[in-house]
């Protein structure tokens, strides 16, 4: 169930956060070794690539190897 919000409640909601200010008070890594876990933190990117990269070197083997015999 969802709560529905008048525009007013928005609107206070909105003005809440503004005085606020939470992007201010963020906090993060502050030393480089935890500057660069944080980074790395979400990385997944190149595990498939490479992966993807194996198989088609793979392949390629695999029909040179067929070629070959």
């Amino acid at each position: 169930m969802s709560y529905y919000r008048t525009p007013e409640h928005r609107a206070k909601q909105a003005e809440r956060i503004r005085r606020w200010k939470p992007w201010e008070k963020a906090t993060g890594p502050k030393s480089e070794e935890g500057k660069r876990r944080s980074a790395m933190r979400g990385y997944k990117g190149a595990t498939r690539e490479l992966l993807r990269e194996l198989a088609r070197l793979l392949r390629e083997q695999a029909e040179a190897l067929k070629q070959i015999r």
